[in-house]
């Protein structure tokens, strides 16, 4: 199954550095019953970005307690065993999921990271998280904000350029 890990820079450089996301249980996103019931018209394909978006946003809120890591979300695009996948969400996103078992770097099928001009934006919408999160409208605009730019897709093997 294809999962949707987020993360920051720093953690994406202990990735490399370990050869694994870990520990478990890790927080993912991927295409579940429950997305696909929200977004009943949405081809795989688009599941799969709404999955891949609603993991930027988690990235922001740990880049929210991580003051120190660069203002750029990560995403890494992983395959597990469907077994070691937990349906259970563990908040009121649809697309949430747990992964039991750490994820080796050689089942990370890509990496999604953005571009360094999308940097201030993102910066802010960190700050914002929490406040959209709570229903702020004006904070979930500064999020939007960080949201209208895309990801830049990233090989395995370039994502140690990346960090």
């Amino acid at each position: 199954m294809r999962v949707y890990l987020p993360s920051t820079l720093p953690a994406l450089a202990d990735t490399l550095k370990h050869g694994e996301v870990g520990p478990p249980p890790l927080q993912a996103f991927a295409v579940t019953p429950a997305l696909r019931e929200a977004y009943a018209s949405g081809d795989d394909e688009e599941l799969e970005y709404v999955a891949m978006l609603a993991a930027a946003r988690q990235s922001l809120r740990l880049l929210a307690s991580e003051p120190d890591a660069p203002r750029r979300r990560v995403v890494l695009a992983a395959d597990v065993p469907d077994q070691q996948v937990s349906w259970t969400a563990y908040d009121d996103e649809p697309a949430a999921v747990l992964v039991k078992i750490p994820v080796a770097i050689d089942a990370v099928a890509s990496g999604h990271i953005d571009a360094a001009e999308a940097a201030a934006d993102v910066a802010a919408a960190a700050e914002a998280i929490g406040a959209a999160d709570a229903g702020d409208e004006d904070a979930e605009f500064t999020v939007d904000g960080a949201e209208g730019h895309e990801l830049a897709w990233y090989a395995t093997q370039e994502l140690p350029d990346a960090c």
